[in-house]
């Protein structure tokens, strides 16, 4: 994530308003799960899409990657979603 690739788009699909979410993985785009499935049109299917949510025990990253896969995007989850992320001191943002 140090340069970021332009065939990349990683998705912060957490259903949560900026406020109580504070922060999110540098250079992330906000794209609520609940919201996904109506904007798929906005997106670019020649992009690879990796999702993410709260924690590796939430369904939001789940149900957003099944939603992209089910559309014929190419997508993946985050293994452990922010907090492993957090947790591996990688770069963050506030929003």
């Amino acid at each position: 994530m140090k340069k970021a690739d332009p065939e990349m788009v990683v998705l912060d699909v957490r259903n949560a308003p900026a406020q109580v979410k504070k922060n999110q993985i540098k250079g992330a785009v906000a794209l609520a799960a609940k919201d996904l499935a109506d904007h798929l049109d906005e997106l670019d299917k020649s992009k690879t899409y990796v999702v993410y949510d709260w924690n590796a025990g939430t369904t939001l990253g789940k149900e957003a990657l099944l939603t992209l896969l089910s559309a014929g995007f190419k997508a993946f989850e985050l293994a452990g979603a922010l907090e492993g992320w957090k947790g591996m001191n990688l770069p963050i943002e506030e929003i």
